[in-house]
């Protein structure tokens, strides 16, 4: 195994560490494809199905497996949803254009 896949496995490891939790996902789970911001703050999150929700109504539902591809993270007391790391940067979080909820 080479350096480089090394550090990015080390990388991910430690960016999961950073994670809560990692809710298993349903098999119909929807993604997140667009974020809700205001002030440049996440409000909530746009899913593949289609709908908008809050960002408290997207970690209950990440927890609860209708969400797939995040994980659960926490500042103080606000829970929020983090993309699970891989080799991909297009599909993490912040790389998702914003919407209007």
């Amino acid at each position: 195994m080479g350096n480089r896949q090394k550090d990015t496995e080390l990388t991910a490891a430690l960016a999961k560490n950073t994670l809560d939790e990692i809710p298993r996902a349903k098999a119909n789970a929807s993604k997140i494809v667009g974020l809700v911001k205001h002030s440049g703050r996440i409000d909530g999150y746009q899913l593949s199905n289609g709908s908008t929700v809050s960002k408290e109504e997207g970690v209950r539902m990440a927890k609860n497996g209708e969400i797939k591809g995040v994980g659960v993270a926490h500042r103080g007391e606000t829970e929020y949803l983090k993309s699970i790391p891989d080799d991909s940067e297009n599909n993490n979080l912040g790389s998702l254009p914003s919407v209007s909820g």
